[in-house]
């Protein structure tokens, strides 16, 4: 036997407990609507042929129960056949849900994914100042950026060595080894230079070796006495050790204290002519590309990577773990600043709130149809007789007044209408 080709229809989700109050709500309502349709009956059966006043009583409860009962018919033939009778144009939902959510998709890509109108909620809900000072407190902004540690060791559990390795290997390397190094490095050259940054570096490492110096005098002085003839009396040799000693240290104090020093004028005048070099001279080029291409090829190179990214991971990871560590400190403050310039700078906020319209604005206009034909899809998926369940579920209360309304309008009308046929006859 053919296996059945129909689409499986959705059962729709499981009940929850405010499902559980919406059907003791419609029950209660139900319950009141025909409990008036009963007492409308009662009052017909006991006034019926009596004279005198009673007749308008009896006339009001007959009109009572036609109402009821009209708006009862009415609003059962919405979900079900009223008493199982297979009466024409009842039943409504469960027979025609695909056609009732076409209209609903038609409806809502209509008149609420239309371009215009979803640009002008947007510029009224001024979604980017209220971003901002929701982001400007400090609790909301610890929040967002424990999120994004969250989200962080999420992506960082993702990714495995081999997978960062590989990557490496099959994207990074290739292109880095297709790429010339040597206009980069001289134009990354020149511009620490005209910058000033090695400076700092320079610094550094004068600081380094007057330290070392002044904490190994004794080394450096036997250093010197080693190399010194053997002919050479030992005072001479100390004296010369001492003299070199002196000068070395203080040929560092000068550097590091003069940032006109001509040793530093020399570095700087050495690394303008290397980075020179890099841009023009076809041997040193070479030499750089040579150099280049050994360091990709190298056995080592996917151990390495491998061992770096292990070790930046662990690092990172330690940081996102730690609450109360520099890297979520300077996230949290970050974000808090974040959204005091979004809350009070005018022209940020009008520049994003442009961005999300233009944003927005091209989904619709090119994807409302798909976005709204969602409700379609969705509605046919459904099971008609279990739709029908749920939506009476959610409505049926309120369209319980519908027969109540029924019932006291019926009888309004009916005693009006027996009043006039009295006063008429």
């Amino acid at each position: 036997m053919a296996a059945s080709t129909a689409p499986k229809l959705d059962p729709g989700p499981e009940p929850s407990i405010s499902d559980e109050r919406r059907r003791h709500g419609l029950r209660r309502m139900k319950a009141l609507a025909t409990g008036l349709f009963v007492l409308a009956a009662g009052i017909f059966a006991a006034t019926l042929n009596r004279v005198g006043g009673w007749g308008f009583v009896n006339a009001g409860a007959e009109a009572a129960m036609v109402g009821a009962l009209a708006d009862w018919f009415a609003v059962t033939a919405l979900f079900r056949h009223p008493l199982g009778l297979p009466i024409p144009h009842t039943a409504l939902i469960p027979t025609r849900k695909d056609q009732l959510g076409a209209s609903l998709e038609e409806f809502v890509a209509t008149n609420f994914l239309a371009e215009d109108v979803v640009r002008n909620k947007i510029d009224q809900a001024d979604i980017t100042r209220r971003l901002g000072v929701w982001l400007s407190d400090p609790p909301h902004a610890a929040r967002v950026a424990g999120e994004l540690a969250a989200a962080g060791r999420g992506a960082l559990g993702v990714l495995r060595d081999d997978d960062v390795a590989a990557v490496f290997e099959q994207v990074v390397l290739p292109r880095a080894a297709a790429l010339p190094w040597s206009p980069i490095l001289g134009s990354l050259l020149d511009g620490i230079v005209d910058d000033g940054t090695h400076y700092r570096l320079v610094d550094l490492l004068l600081a380094e070796a007057t330290g070392w110096l002044e904490s190994s005098r004794e080394m450096v002085m036997s250093l010197v006495t080693e190399q010194a003839p053997g002919w050479t009396p030992q005072w001479v040799d100390n004296r010369i050790a001492r003299r070199v000693y002196d000068e070395m240290h203080r040929w560092l104090i000068e550097v590091s204290a003069d940032p006109l020093h001509p040793a530093r004028a020399a570095l700087d005048h050495l690394l303008r002519r290397l980075a020179l070099d890099l841009h023009t001279d076809p041997k040193t080029q070479a030499q750089v590309e040579a150099i280049k291409d050994r360091l990709i090829a190298h056995p080592e190179m996917r151990k390495a990577t491998v061992a770096v990214w292990a070790t930046v991971r662990r690092l990172l990871l330690e940081a996102i773990e730690d609450q109360d560590g520099e890297l979520r400190r300077r996230a949290v403050s970050g974000l808090a600043g974040l959204g005091r310039q979004l809350a009070t700078d005018t022209g940020m906020q009008a520049r994003i709130d442009g961005y999300l319209q233009d944003l927005v604005g091209y989904v619709v206009r090119n994807y409302a149809n798909e976005v709204a034909a969602v409700i379609s899809d969705t509605v046919k998926r459904w099971d008609a007789d279990d739709a029908s369940r749920r939506i009476e579920l959610h409505v049926g209360r309120d369209l319980q007044f519908i027969r109540i309304n029924g019932t006291v309008v019926g009888a309004l009308a009916g005693l009006a209408i027996h009043t006039v046929a009295v006063l008429l006859s």
